[in-house]
């Protein structure tokens, strides 16, 4: 494993194609966001939620949705009716957890969408809450009912919540990371374990799961 993290890390060619699956290209360059204290970018975070997604797939976890990285842009500049398109092959109301990507200019969060349990919720690993983000969320959950099941969605008693008491970043960089790891833990189901000392750690995991196009078993 540390081969294959070192071999990705080290080629001389940025532009190195170092994987392409889910209609996802991942280079060199993209990789070299996990490394040291680097910010990850879109690829990466995209590519490691459908991973998640992947996952959740084979029946043997909860179902998740991921959405990509431009979603949440498109929908608090648009909202629902600039993103009909998106959902054709997929049933919101059926999955378990949608997972949202945030990204706030320089700062990453996560934001989720439980239907089953009525719940959406807001992960920041720097403690900021987003209201806007939580009714966003909602607005979109209601038109994404009339436009595919043409009933109303009564979110009357829905929760909305910016989630306190989880681990939180004790630097500028790792935003991201905390990302996705919210969502694999969440998307499982398991409590949020994780602390800053783990995101060494966790940037080669995921370099090593990115190549090998699959999530180690938790």
């Amino acid at each position: 494993m540390h081969n294959v993290i070192e071999k990705a890390w080290g080629g001389y060619s940025e532009n190195e194609v170092l994987c392409d699956a889910f209609s996802l290209t991942i280079t060199r360059r993209d990789v070299k966001t996990l490394s040291g204290l680097n910010w990850l970018n879109d690829q990466v975070i995209n590519f490691y939620l459908t991973l998640v997604m992947e996952r959740s797939s084979s029946g043997d976890w909860p179902k998740a949705y991921a959405f990509n990285t431009f979603f949440y842009p498109k929908l608090m500049s648009s909202g629902h009716s600039g993103l009909k398109r998106w959902t054709r092959k997929v049933d919101l109301f059926q999955q378990d957890i949608i997972l949202v990507p945030v990204h706030l200019g320089l700062h990453w969060c996560l934001a989720t969408v439980c239907p089953k349990e009525q719940a959406i919720r807001y992960y920041d690993s720097m403690g900021g809450r987003n209201q806007d983000c939580l009714n966003g969320l909602k607005r979109y959950m209601e038109a994404e009912s009339m436009d595919k099941k043409k009933t109303s969605l009564d979110t009357s008693n829905w929760t909305l919540e910016c989630v306190e008491d989880i681990p939180q970043q004790m630097n500028g960089s790792d935003c991201g990371m905390f990302t996705c790891k919210y969502a694999e833990y969440l998307s499982r189901k398991a409590k949020i374990t994780f602390a800053q000392k783990d995101m060494p750690y966790f940037r080669k995991r995921m370099v090593y799961e990115i190549i090998t196009q699959k999530l180690i078993n938790p």
